[in-house]
């Protein structure tokens, strides 16, 4: 032992006792305490609002009853001035689950009118002879889900050819899928928020997609664009084509037949209740909506699909100075949508009612 004592190991004054204060390391925090004490006031609320399942299950539900309620002209099954004579001041009717004290599939009573005796007023009450079941796939205005669809897969079909040309620039995107989801990320608001703010101001829904494309590789191999073009327009063909078949083979089988008048969404009529009514509906909007997607675009004008099949019936040496004049010019595009607006009623009027004709042989429509 060393002669020279430190100052801790000196042994301490007689009679004064000695104490050493051991203070507790305090413990390290970790990053998600960390987190959770540098987190915000709102960013607390919505961790805890989302520990709350029935909190979100019930703003989930809120939030669906608010769309309907702003876009109901949208969801509606009819049309927003459809008014039927007889109900005009019909009170709104009361959906039942039972009738004669039995459990029932989910039905409406069918309305009785009379007059109050004393005001004239007419008076409703429920005929309890007529049951009319709810139906949850009924003719509405527009059936806008099979656009979706349709859109969905004639983006999917330019993302697909692209790809069987050579350029995977779409299928890095996802987009060869018929997941609508991949397309709606890419174009929110032509798929969505477009198609939503027309319905609610003019009725009928507009919008747009994009299927993304590398500028080089169709420099590079022309032709494989255009093919890569006419794949969407293809795909809106081949779902006419299969609607057509279906529409045939239901008439064959005695169920569907031609319609005395013919419409955008009647080119065939049920000839049996059930659910033949809404079959017939759906194939009609199948066959003309998608008539209707292919022929727009193929009207040959900057940005639809008809302008980049163009280059089919070009040299090379004019495939490139086309190339190089439509996509120098971006204002084209929108010079392209309004001529090809103005046209498209007098080019697909005739086209429908010829593809109507074929549909049913025997059947002229004018």
């Amino acid at each position: 032992m060393s002669s020279r004592q430190s100052q801790d190991d000196a042994p301490a004054p007689t009679g004064i006792a000695r104490y050493r204060i051991e203070t507790p390391a305090e413990p390290a925090a970790d990053d998600r305490s960390e987190r959770y004490y540098m987190a915000s006031s709102w960013t607390l609320i919505r961790r805890r609002f989302l520990k709350h399942r029935l909190a979100v299950v019930g703003s989930v539900i809120l939030l669906v009853i608010y769309l309907l309620a702003a876009f109901a002209g949208f969801f509606s099954v009819a049309d927003t001035y459809e008014r039927h004579p007889d109900h005009l001041f019909a009170p709104p009717t009361r959906v039942r689950l039972f009738h004669d004290g039995r459990l029932h599939r989910p039905f409406v009573y069918g309305l009785n009118v009379g007059r109050h005796p004393e005001t004239l007023a007419p008076v409703y009450e429920d005929d309890r002879e007529q049951i009319f079941p709810v139906r949850f796939l009924v003719r509405g205005h527009e059936y806008r889900v099979i656009g979706l669809f349709s859109s969905t897969l004639h983006e999917a079909a330019h993302a697909w050819a692209a790809l069987r040309g050579g350029d995977p620039t779409a299928y890095h995107g996802g987009q060869v899928s018929l997941d609508p989801r991949a397309h709606i990320r890419r174009e929110p608001f032509g798929m969505v928020v477009l198609p939503l703010l027309s319905v609610a101001v003019s009725g009928w829904p507009f919008g747009f997609a994009s299927a993304p494309y590398d500028p080089r590789w169709a420099q590079r191999h022309p032709r494989r664009a255009a093919w890569m073009a006419l794949a969407g327009p293809a795909a809106n063909f081949l779902l006419v084509l299969a609607a057509a078949v279906l529409i045939r083979v239901a008439a064959g089988a005695g169920l569907l037949a031609a319609p005395g008048a013919v419409g955008f969404d009647h080119v065939a009529a049920a000839q049996a209740g059930g659910p033949w009514p809404a079959l017939a509906f759906l194939l009609s909007v199948v066959f003309s909506l998608n008539l209707l997607l292919a022929v727009f675009n193929l009207i040959p004008v900057p940005p639809l699909d008809g302008s980049g099949a163009v280059p089919l019936l070009l040299s090379p040496e004019a495939t490139r100075r086309y190339q190089a004049f439509v996509w120098g010019q971006p204002a084209f595009a929108w010079i392209g949508i309004l001529l090809a607006w103005q046209v498209f009623d007098v080019v697909f009027q005739p086209l429908w009612l010829a593809a109507v004709n074929l549909l049913h042989p025997g059947v002229s429509y004018g």
